[in-house]
């Protein structure tokens, strides 16, 4: 499987088993997560570390943020599903945000 390959619901399931507060949307064409920080500027530093990773792979998240709270929705446009770059991206919020190594 190359990078744009659609993953196939089974299989995203149980790689989102492995990953703590990622969400497959119900219609299974994309995958999301909010998370919460201690205020504005915390979570707009994340959002910048995010920001510099989605430029590294050359692939960007849907967001938004409101105050404290970062929502992000991953899918890979053109392939209109979730491929290996929004798991990848996921990882990097991930690590962005504190929660890998």
């Amino acid at each position: 499987m190359n990078d744009r390959t659609l993953i196939d619901r089974p299989e995203l399931e149980r790689q989102l088993a492995t990953r703590v507060g990622w969400q497959l949307e119900p219609a299974g064409g994309a995958i999301h997560r909010t998370l919460t920080f201690p205020d504005f500027e915390t979570a707009f530093a994340f959002m910048t570390r995010v920001a510099l990773a989605a430029e590294r792979e050359g692939h960007h998240p849907e967001w938004t943020n409101t105050y404290n709270r970062v929502h992000i929705r991953l899918w890979t446009h053109d392939r209109g599903g979730v491929t290996a770059l929004d798991l990848r991206l996921a990882d990097a919020v991930d690590r962005a945000a504190g929660l890998l190594s």
